[in-house]
């Protein structure tokens, strides 16, 4: 028997989940690899390897629409719409050189399934939102669509939703289509530098506020500041990113700087160094595996843009740490040597508000701890219900989010 089943279209993905219910068989889900260590250790028999499904369907720039196989490398999709002037809005990070895979080597779908998003969040949206279409096959072994190829949709459910950020455990997508945008004729950055955490969110939470239509908002304490692309200073520093056509991006920035001036010292970065920082900051590249950071856990936490700082506050001193999405997302990782308890960032959490995700460590630890959020009773409940309404006997990527689901 081989480990690993490699479809060629969507009927074959079908006719393999069909063998797998017959044989009693549980199927891990996989695009392309690069982000195989999310989650918790895989609980299955074989591999249903996505990537063959690989390939652009569609491509109208002029509507902004785009269709692909489910397993077409991300990287492929980019440097096509880049070369019609266009972006994926949602700019999706790469969570290789975090998890000790190749700069650029995840799929489409992976993004959707994952709901990756970037620093542009906070403006245009995670994956979901720009999501507009699916073919797919259920852990019942049925095939089943779900949107389709127009910007606005509003016919039937909206299962795109349902399944982003389901991490293949409801569905295997076989072919996806989204939405593009015009890209950005170019960007700046401007930096304020100095600040402690917590005048570091009211900068940004006062720069979010204003009309400057600021597109990426982030903290890099003085510890870690200096191993990001782009910047050449030993200080904390704030950055805060413009991006569109040349005039209105010069006006914008001259108009945030004149109003962060009385924080602390700003200045800005031109085009280049920007495009270095924020792609630094998007991929986590301080924490990747071939750095500093090695192995060490790294964990993702989400909350309220303004208790960012005071939720920091919570995890021990023994944690190297960053802020992406105006104070939102908080990276986290422990100093060489030390460790940051799964309790202790639970308890923060839980203290403040929001959700923490290791998304790395030894497979022995999330065999053991809560990777995702833990789900109360009522919502657990429901999640079991989404999961057996698509997937009743747990043959797509059981227990890949929550045990037993």
């Amino acid at each position: 028997m081989t480990d690993a089943l490699k479809p060629r279209d969507t009927k074959d993905v079908e006719n393999a989940v069909q063998w797998a219910l017959a044989e009693s068989k549980a199927l891990e889900v996989v695009g392309r690899g690069s982000k195989r260590a999310l989650g918790r250790p895989s609980q299955t028999d074989l591999t249903l390897d996505l990537s063959g499904l690989s390939g652009v369907t569609l491509y109208e720039p002029e509507e902004l629409v785009l269709s692909a196989r489910a397993g077409t490398p991300i990287a492929e999709i980019e440097a096509l719409v880049a070369s019609k002037n266009q972006q994926l809005e949602f700019e999706p990070m790469d969570y290789g050189p975090l998890l000790g895979q190749p700069d650029g080597a995840g799929s489409l779908g992976g993004a959707l399934a994952t709901n990756l998003a970037g620093p542009r969040r906070i403006k245009s949206g995670a994956a979901r939102d720009h999501f507009l279409g699916f073919t797919a096959v259920s852990g019942r072994g049925e095939t089943f669509k779900s949107g389709g190829r127009v910007v606005k949709n509003v016919t039937g459910y909206d299962l795109c939703k349902v399944l982003a950020g389901s991490y293949g455990t409801l569905a295997a997508m076989t072919d996806v289509t989204i939405k593009t945008l015009p890209r950005a004729e170019t960007e700046e950055t401007v930096l304020v530098l100095g600040l402690s955490d917590a005048n570091a969110i009211k900068v940004m939470s006062a720069a979010m506020a204003s009309s400057c239509d600021v597109s990426g908002a982030a903290h890099l304490p003085a510890h870690i500041a200096f191993r990001f692309g782009g910047l050449d200073t030993t200080q904390a520093t704030t950055a805060l990113r413009l991006e569109g056509v040349a005039p209105s991006v010069k006006h914008r920035k001259e108009a945030l700087i004149a109003l962060l001036r009385s924080y602390g010292s700003v200045t800005s970065i031109g085009v280049e160094r920007s495009k270095l920082l924020w792609s630094s900051i998007r991929d986590v590249r301080p924490f990747a595996a071939n750095g500093p950071s090695g192995q060490r856990p790294v964990w993702r936490v989400s909350t309220v843009p303004s208790k960012g700082a005071e939720l920091a506050t919570l995890i021990p001193p023994s944690a190297q740490m960053f802020y992406d999405w105006a104070g939102g997302l908080i990276w986290i990782a422990p100093l060489p040597g030390l460790d940051v308890a799964t309790d202790e960032v639970r308890a923060a959490v839980r203290s403040v508000g929001g959700h923490a995700t290791l998304i790395r460590a030894d497979a022995s630890v999330r065999a053991a701890s809560d990777v995702f959020e833990p789900q109360d009773g009522a919502l657990a409940a429901v999640t079991k219900r989404v999961k057996e309404s698509f997937d009743p006997k747990g043959v797509l990527n059981p227990g890949r989010m929550w045990a037993g689901v």
